[in-house]
């Protein structure tokens, strides 16, 4: 069985492939892997591809954490920086103002595990989605699961060819395929699950 870790804002791939499981296959106990979206994510800024990584505290085995064991770190204030890279990224989206109310708490209020962190943000992403988010925590083991890491693993810089939609800054850049979901949410609307449903890739 391929199982999955929830990551920060899911790319686009991920997020498509989350919403072809009846059922989420996530796993907590694996260990946790640095330089991977699990705290990070890509958005289209101003200048391009802009990347918002959550801070997490550092521990002396680091390589020996489980993904549930992880804990965001607040030395730095993060959460405003990255609102504030939000809105400036998508506040001109035809539907950033449609979702902002839901996604601000966020970035204003305290999570102290990023597992528990990113869950929360999936379940509010599917329910802008107008979908149910059903998922079950698995106990990995070796012999019964593979863990799914090449839809978000952050040094993979391959993309699989998208649809293109209309973005903000694609004047300046071109179409950025595989952003975090909310580039899709906020510039499609409602139009989002049919397009990450349907029209990701080319037919």
């Amino acid at each position: 069985m391929e199982v999955v870790v929830p990551t920060y804002l899911p790319n686009v791939a991920y997020f498509a492939w989350l919403l072809q499981q009846k059922i989420v296959p996530f796993v907590a106990n694996t260990h946790y892997q640095k330089q991977t979206f699990r705290n990070r994510t890509e958005i289209y800024g101003a200048n391009g591809t802009l990347i918002l990584t959550i801070p997490v505290e550092h521990r002396k085995v680091e390589s020996h954490q489980q993904e549930k064991e992880v804990e965001i770190c607040y030395a730095s204030n993060w959460q405003k920086q990255h609102w504030k890279s939000l809105c400036a990224a998508y506040r001109s989206s035809p539907f950033f103002e449609f979702y902002e109310a839901d996604l601000y708490p966020f970035y204003h209020k305290k999570t102290t595990s990023l597992f528990e962190y990113n869950l929360s943000l999936l379940n509010t992403i599917y329910s802008l989605l107008d979908q149910g988010f059903s998922y079950k925590i698995h106990a990995f083991t070796k012999s019964e699961h593979t863990l799914k890491d090449t839809l978000f693993f952050a040094k993979n810089k391959q993309r699989q060819a998208q649809n293109p939609y209309t973005q903000v800054f694609e004047n300046k850049h071109g179409f950025i395929p595989n952003l975090s979901v909310l580039d899709v949410l906020f510039n499609l609307g409602p139009g989002s699950l049919s397009y990450l449903k349907k029209g990701v890739y080319p037919n």
